[in-house]
C-alpha cells in the first residue's frame, strides 16, 4: 500500500526503458510494461525481442511529440512517427542511478531500474501510466525521462501517470579525452562519471573521433552536460540541449556551449509557468543538419519544464552550478536553499558546483526550499551509482550471460552476493531482484541477486 502522496505531479528523471512518441502529443496507446511472455519489441541494440521492457506499436506519421507540458511537436523527430505507451506493471523495478528531478508536481531526473520506474529513489507504479517518447524505440538504462504523478512523502514510492523522455544530445563526436572520460558534441563538453551507462561501449576509449553518438544526460554548467548513458549512433539529425546564452531576439539567435543557433524558423515551445524565453533557459533543439555556419534549428523546446508554483513538492537530480554555499546553489538552473537539508551520501562540504546530488523540498518563492539532499557523485572521488532490474528471466544462457525484460547481465563476478539462493538457482522463468554499479557495452555488472 502505498503512503498517503503529497499530490499529483510530474517528475522528470532519466529512466532506463522508453519508447518513441506519439504525432502530435496523443500519440498510440500500447500494451503494458513488458513481463514475461508479454511479446513486446526489444529496444536498440537488444536481440531478446520478445522481451523488452515496453511494447511497441506504430504511431502515426509525422514528427513526433516531445517532452514538456504542452505536448508541443518536436520538429520531426529522426524516426517520424512515434509512439505513446499506456503502461502496465508486473511488480518489478527499473532506474537509472538517481539522476534527475522528480515532484509531487514536476521532476527530472535519471532511471536505474526496469519494470516499473525507480528514479531519483522513488519507485513509481507504472499501471496505466501513458509513457511518450522520443527518437528512440523503447526505454532504456540511463536515459532522462519526465515523470508525473504523485509520490509519497518519504519519496521511496509513487505512482507515474505520464512519462516523457528524448535525446538530449545527438551528433558527432569530437576531443576525445581517454584520461577524463570526456568528449565535445555539437561545441558541448559531456563528462561521464561512474553511473553514465555505456550502451554499446565500454568507456571512452571506445570512441572514436567523428562517431555519431546520442546522449542522455543532465544539463549543468553553460556548454556542459553529464552524461547518464551514451550510445553509437550510424547517423541522425542532430540534437542539442543546454543553457540558453547570448540570445539576440531581433537576429533570432542564441549559443550553447560553442554553437550558435538560428531559430528564425524555428517553433518555440514548452515554456513553464509562463517564463519567457531567455538567457539560462534549459532548452533542447533539433536541427535539419550540421553544416559550416549557425545550427538551423527547426524547434526550441524547454527542458523538461517543471513547475514553480508555491507548495510544490519536487525532487530534483541533476549537477550543482553556481553554488553559493547550501542556502544558494542550483540543480538543472532551478534555485535551491538547502540550508536546512538533510544531507545524506557524504558530508555537507563536499557539496559545491560539478557535484551530482538530488534535493527534494518544496517550492517557494520561485525556490526550492529543500529538506533533503543526497551527494551521488564528487568528481574525482568516485560515487555509489546503483542500477536494479526486477522480474523473471527471459533468456539464460550462463551466469555471465542472461536477461531480464531485454537488459543483458553478468552475475560472474567473484564478489556478487546471492540471497535466498546461490547462482546455481539461476534459470530461466525464476524470478530475481538485481542489483549493479555500472553497464558497460550494455550489459548490467551484477553486484547482488536476490531470488523472489
Amino acid at each position: 500500500m502505498m503512503k498517503t502522496c503529497l499530490r499529483a505531479a510530474c517528475a522528470v528523471l532519466t529512466l532506463a526503458l522508453l519508447s518513441s512518441c506519439g504525432g502530435g502529443g496523443g500519440g498510440v496507446p500500447i500494451a503494458a510494461l513488458a513481463g514475461s511472455g508479454a511479446g513486446a519489441v526489444a529496444g536498440p541494440g537488444g536481440p531478446d525481442a520478445d522481451q523488452s521492457l515496453l511494447q511497441r506499436s506504430p504511431g502515426p506519421a509525422g514528427g513526433g511529440s516531445g517532452p514538456g507540458d504542452t505536448g508541443a511537436g518536436s520538429g520531426g523527430s529522426s524516426g517520424g512517427g512515434g509512439t505513446s505507451v499506456a503502461g502496465g506493471d508486473d511488480g518489478s523495478g527499473v532506474g537509472s542511478g538517481g539522476t534527475g528531478v522528480s515532484t509531487a508536481d514536476a521532476g527530472i531526473g535519471s532511471v536505474d531500474g526496469a519494470g516499473s520506474i525507480l528514479v531519483n529513489g522513488v519507485h513509481y507504479n507504472t499501471d496505466g501510466a501513458v509513457v511518450v517518447l522520443d527518437d528512440v524505440p523503447g526505454l532504456q538504462l540511463g536515459m532522462t525521462a519526465k515523470v508525473t504523478g504523485p509520490f509519497d512523502t518519504d519519496l521511496t514510492s509513487g505512482s507515474a501517470q505520464r512519462v516523457e523522455s528524448a535525446i538530449d544530445l545527438r551528433g558527432p563526436a569530437s576531443s576525445v579525452n581517454v584520461g577524463q572520460g570526456s568528449f565535445v558534441i555539437l561545441g558541448t563538453t559531456v563528462t561521464t562519471d561512474e553511473a553514465t551507462v555505456w550502451a554499446d561501449a565500454r568507456g571512452a576509449a571506445d570512441i572514436a573521433a567523428g562517431a555519431t553518438l546520442q546522449v542522455w544526460g543532465l544539463p549543468s554548467a553553460p556548454g556542459s552536460l553529464r552524461a547518464t548513458r551514451v550510445e553509437v549512433h550510424a547517423s541522425g539529425t542532430p540534437i542539442l540541449s543546454g543553457v540558453v546564452q547570448n540570445l539576440d531576439a531581433v537576429a533570432r539567435r542564441f549559443s550553447i556551449g560553442g554553437t550558435t543557433i538560428d531559430y528564425a524558423q524555428a517553433t518555440v515551445t514548452g515554456g513553464a509557468a509562463g517564463l519567457p524565453f531567455a538567457n539560462g533557459v534549459l532548452v533542447r533543439v533539433r536541427a535539419s543538419a550540421v553544416g559550416n555556419g549557425p545550427l538551423v534549428a527547426s524547434s526550441v523546446q524547454w527542458w523538461y519544464p517543471a513547475p514553480a508554483a508555491d507548495g510544490v513538492a519536487l525532487q530534483l537530480a541533476g549537477v550543482v552550478t553556481d553554488f553559493n554555499g547550501l542556502a544558494s546553489l542550483r540543480v538543472l538552473g532551478r534555485p535551491v536553499n538547502a540550508s536546512a537539508a538533510k544531507v545524506s551520501g557524504g558530508p555537507e562540504r563536499s557539496v559545491g558546483n560539478g557535484v551530482k546530488v538530488i534535493v527534494g523540498g518544496v517550492m517557494s518563492g520561485g525556490v526550492l526550499q529543500a529538506n533533503r539532499l543526497k551527494i551521488q557523485n564528487v568528481p574525482g572521488t568516485g560515487g555509489q551509482p546503483s542500477f536494479s532490474l526486477t522480474g523473471q528471466i527471459s533468456t539464460f544462457n550462463s551466469i555471465a550471460d542472461f536477461r531480464i525484460k531485454g537488459q543483458p547481465i553478468d552475475a560472474s563476478g567473484p564478489k556478487v552476493v546471492f540471497v535466498n539462493g546461490t547462482a546455481a538457482n539461476l534459470a530461466a522463468h525464476v524470478r530475481v531482484s538485481v542489483e549493479g554499479s555500472r553497464v558497460a557495452d550494455g550489459v548490467l555488472i551484477a553486484d547482488r541477486v536476490t531470488f523472489q
